[in-house]
């Protein structure tokens, strides 16, 4: 039985509110009765994603998604934009789905330049773009809005957005930045239960999987266009996570998108000072760090693992230590989706009380 507060960079915690909206009975997925929770959903999901184009409900985890637009869209070959852990896995994935690949890699903790994209781009090997917007391995948030900039001078390249700790938590203007794919995840700003991904596809991404074969079915962009059109999805649909996905766009709207976008911004900005007080150094720079979590250097070279450790079995609250390489060297704390300042100095208070033991001993 989990007995302790998520404050990890996701899945994170969910409310009673939202689980109870999961227990709404659940219908059949051809009805009347699931056509109009999916249509209701659309108007403020377009709203959140900013765009006219339909918002596509996936029952997967956004991987199948980020898997899926390789096998929809690259006939020629895709650049990959390597900043950390999940968008160096990328690369693995394109090239797993049979396609051609190139890395555009940085280090953990820098941004992609959008100047050397450019340069990449120049060279006309490229159909597809995939990028991770806010790297949650390592809390560094891409420049996206400069870096969709450049991706709009080469109309042959089509843009692969994944958004999953992003979404809801900063302004992404799909259509006014010329955004082809984004996709984000219910786990994580949202702050839903994991299972459920979401995307939107321009209409000349949708050109193009016309034109490509090897598109596979579950993850088909015409098969989820057709079935949208009914109100309804390609396969059986996660019915309650859709139950909790009107419940949240509702509670997202009622609060303002906007005020939840502040939101984040100050509980973020809490963290980093917490970070700057406690000696601790942030990873990314800090005009490039993440609003959703922070990744901070174990620059004080504290017993990581115990520390974790202890904060959850003595706090009953959970943080990550460290991703992939830089596990240990690291720590990442989560201010996404429901968080308020309560929460965020209940988090911090008892993180000063047990940081006190490992920096004396």
């Amino acid at each position: 039985m989990i007995d302790y507060k998520l404050h990890i960079p996701g899945p994170v915690n969910v409310s009673d509110e939202t689980y109870q909206a999961m227990s709404t009975p659940v219908m059949g997925h051809r009805s009347a009765d699931f056509v109009e929770l999916y249509q209701a959903c659309q108007p403020n999901l377009q709203k959140l994603f900013q765009t006219s184009d339909p918002v596509f409900l996936s029952t997967s985890s956004a991987w199948g998604v980020m898997e899926g637009a390789i096998r929809n869209l690259c006939q020629k070959k895709v650049l990959c934009c390597m900043c950390g852990a999940f968008s160096d896995k990328w690369l693995d994935v394109a090239r797993r789905a049979g396609k051609d690949a190139d890395p555009l890699q940085v280090e953990w903790g820098q941004n992609i330049d959008p100047d050397e994209l450019k340069s990449k781009l120049s060279s006309g090997e490229y159909d597809v773009v995939t990028l991770v917007h806010n790297e949650t391995s390592c809390g560094m948030m891409n420049p996206l809005e400069d870096i969709m900039k450049v991706l709009r001078e080469f109309p042959e390249v089509i843009s692969v957005i994944d958004t999953v700790s992003s979404f809801s938590v900063v302004p992404i203007p799909k259509d006014d930045w010329g955004i082809d794919v984004i996709l984000t995840g219910s786990q994580k700003a949202l702050a839903m239960p994991p299972g459920l991904a979401l995307f939107s596809v321009s209409e000349r991404a949708f050109e193009r999987a016309q034109k490509t074969e090897g598109r596979g079915y579950y993850f088909d962009f015409l098969e989820f266009r057709s079935n949208h059109a009914k109100g309804m999805t390609p396969s059986t649909p996660v019915i309650p996570l859709i139950h909790a996905l009107r419940y949240t766009l509702d509670k997202i709207f009622t609060e303002g998108v906007e005020n939840r976008q502040k939101r984040h911004a100050e509980l973020n900005q809490m963290v980093h000072q917490w970070v700057a007080k406690k000696g601790f150094e942030l990873l990314p720079k800090p005009e490039f760090a993440s609003k959703s979590l922070t990744c901070v250097r174990n620059n004080l070279e504290i017993d990581m693992a115990g520390f974790v450790t202890t904060l959850r079995d003595q706090k009953k609250i959970s943080i990550d230590g460290g991703y992939g390489k830089i596990k240990g060297k690291t720590f990442r704390i989560s201010n996404m989706g429901d968080e308020t300042v309560d929460s965020m100095n209940h988090l911090l208070t008892n993180m000063d009380e047990v940081l006190t033991e490992f920096i004396s001993s």
